[in-house]
């Protein structure tokens, strides 16, 4: 073998690292799109006109009862919808997974488009269905003779729980399809020729299966009711102010520009809260 060839053969291969400078072009950009607008409104939230620290102002805003009220709101809401979704995100997943019927498939992917829909389209089917002028109302008023609309929750808390529950249900069916998807039918089967109920089924094979993809649907639906907009607004219910709500009236109508980024800040908070709760609960779970 000719020297050149040994030499070749016998001496390592050199190893192309990346560039270390390839991390400027993407930390910058979201320095720019992400971290400079958080500084600004940390900075409006925090300091006066003049740059002086402006605390009584925090305090002031955050034991006022406008942000009681809608922190309030903000927080029933989220957790009334969650529940929502869970129960019914449930539900729907024990039919589509452990009761075969023709066209299941088809109803699954169906209720997955609902995740493609912009929020306000699902609003405004609600307002044509159970709206004042809506087919139900107009069907009963017409039916009885009724001279006022008899449904009217959709104007109410109760209007914005069930249009968030249409919407972010999907984000509970999906995992737990993907978690039942895993469950050994055998078990199951089992258990049934032992004579066990499908309650019991249900409760000792299959729900302990569900468990995580519950936790980190839930979470992610927590953290996305939160931050609900579109809904709300649409929707106008009385009375009902969530906190981006409150934030888009201080900051658009009324141009308390100090006063909607101190509530900004909470909602940021709470908002990255809940989304740490998400991370933990997927990771720590396996979801």
């Amino acid at each position: 073998m000719p020297v050149s060839e040994a030499v070749a053969l016998r001496a390592p291969a050199v190893r192309r690292e990346p560039g270390k400078l390839w991390i400027v072009p993407p930390a910058a950009l979201l320095a720019l799109l992400f971290f400079y607008p958080l500084a600004l409104i940390a900075r409006q939230a925090f300091l006066d006109d003049s740059g002086i620290a402006n605390f009584a102002e925090v305090i002031r805003v955050l034991h006022s009862r406008f942000f009681l009220n809608a922190l309030i709101n903000t927080v029933s809401i989220s957790v009334a919808a969650t529940a929502g979704c869970l129960v019914v995100g449930l539900v729907l997943a024990l039919i589509l997974a452990f009761v075969p019927f023709p066209g299941s498939g088809f109803i699954a992917r169906l209720i997955d488009t609902f995740i493609a829909l912009p929020t306000f389209l699902v609003t405004l089917a609600f307002t044509f269905l159970y709206g004042s002028a809506g087919m139900l109302n107009a069907g009963l008023m017409e039916t009885f003779s009724l001279p006022l609309p008899p449904v009217d929750f959709l104007y109410s808390a109760w209007g914005v729980i069930l249009a968030e529950v249409t919407v972010y249900t999907p984000f509970i069916l999906r995992p737990l399809l993907a978690a039942f998807s895993l469950v050994d039918h055998g078990q199951i089967e089992a258990a049934s020729v032992l004579g066990a109920r499908p309650f019991r089924i249900v409760r000792q094979i299959i729900l302990p299966a569900a468990v995580p993809a519950l936790i980190a649907g839930g979470s992610l639906c927590l953290l996305l009711t939160v931050n609900e907009f579109g809904i709300v607004l649409f929707i106008g219910a009385k009375g009902v102010i969530t906190l981006p709500l409150l934030i888009y009236g201080k900051a658009i109508q009324e141009s308390a520009y100090q006063v909607a980024c101190i509530i900004a800040v909470v909602n940021i908070a709470l908002s990255l809260g809940l989304f740490g709760l998400y991370r933990f609960a997927a990771g720590r779970l396996g979801a």
